[in-house]
């Protein structure tokens, strides 16, 4: 089971209350919150392995130099002094962060990330690693483009908590997109993604780069058909693929996660005990998180 962490624990953020607070007053709803999803999905799944993807770098400087707008949005004003401040998150959440790695780390849940790559990344490149099957929890529909029914690798999308998950193979894929997990990367190229800062080729909406898809059978088939004069294509869809040339020839690099990413040894195990007691405790006495470390070591030894 790889986890999409700072995925979940925005959910978590906005999904538990601020009141939930440390006992000097912090907030540490994320941090609460995401302990219980984990507890929660081992529980209902008993995975073998669970790796906390972590993003080292959420905007990284080569998908930006291919196309400058990704994740731009993300980016705060620019200061007075011109200089872009980091990813907006809210005021409470940042600050958590750092415990919530502190905590993963203190109970030996195992913590991966790499310079210069997101999670997708990470989670990319364990899949391809992997020997069996794979359950990807995340909140981000890009990692639909790992779904692999013949490798058993699915995409669990939290709908309620983590408590109501939506189940996504290829037939889910195919009924809801018509394309398969590869062809996702082709479609969300085509359409854009305001989330992420990636344009798409403008006029072609996720219809009209379903029904390209499947009648063309991929991006390289479409492109090929721009300059066929005989294939079935309208005057506007093959002007507006033409003059989308150069963001078609490098948005598949930014689009498609990272399948080699050179990552640190691990332990990807269910951690029977804890790896540090002493920080654990010390942890939950300073963060109050007594009861949801409770629940998740419920999970953890049953």
């Amino acid at each position: 089971m790889l986890l999409d962490t700072a995925s979940l624990y925005f959910r978590a953020y906005f999904g538990v209350p601020d009141s939930v607070r440390a006992p000097d007053g912090t907030p540490v709803n994320a941090v609460r919150g995401l302990l219980d999803f984990i507890g929660r999905l081992v529980q209902d799944h008993r995975p073998d392995d669970l790796v906390a993807c972590w993003d080292a770098d959420w905007r990284p400087q080569w998908r930006v130099d291919l196309i400058p707008t990704y994740k731009a949005h993300r980016v705060a004003v620019e200061t007075g002094a011109g200089e872009p401040d980091e990813e907006e998150t809210p005021d409470t959440l940042a600050p958590q962060v750092p415990v919530i790695a502190d905590v993963l780390d203190a109970l030996g849940i195992a913590r991966v990330g790499a310079e210069g790559y997101e999670a997708d990344d990470v989670i990319g490149t364990l899949t391809g690693r992997a020997t069996g099957p794979v359950d990807i929890v995340t909140g981000d529909r890009d990692l639909y483009q790992l779904v692999d029914d013949a490798r058993g690798v699915r995409v669990l999308y939290p709908l309620k908590g983590v408590g109501t998950l939506q189940v996504t193979d290829e037939a889910w894929l195919r009924e809801k997109y018509g394309v398969d997990g590869p062809g996702y990367v082709d479609l969300a190229l085509l359409r854009g993604d305001p989330s992420d800062g990636l344009p798409g080729v403008p006029g072609i909406g996720e219809k009209t780069a379903a029904k390209l898809l499947d009648a063309f059978g991929d991006l390289a088939g479409i492109m090929a058909a721009v300059d066929d004069p005989a294939a079935k294509l309208t005057p506007s869809q093959r002007k507006r693929l033409d003059e989308a040339r150069t963001y078609v020839a490098v948005a598949p690099k930014v689009v498609r996660v990272a399948g080699d990413v050179p990552l640190p040894d691990f332990d990807p195990a269910l951690p029977a005990a804890p790896r540090d007691p002493a920080a654990l405790d010390a942890l939950a006495t300073r963060w109050g998180l007594g009861g949801a470390l409770q629940r998740l070591h419920s999970a953890l030894r049953s």
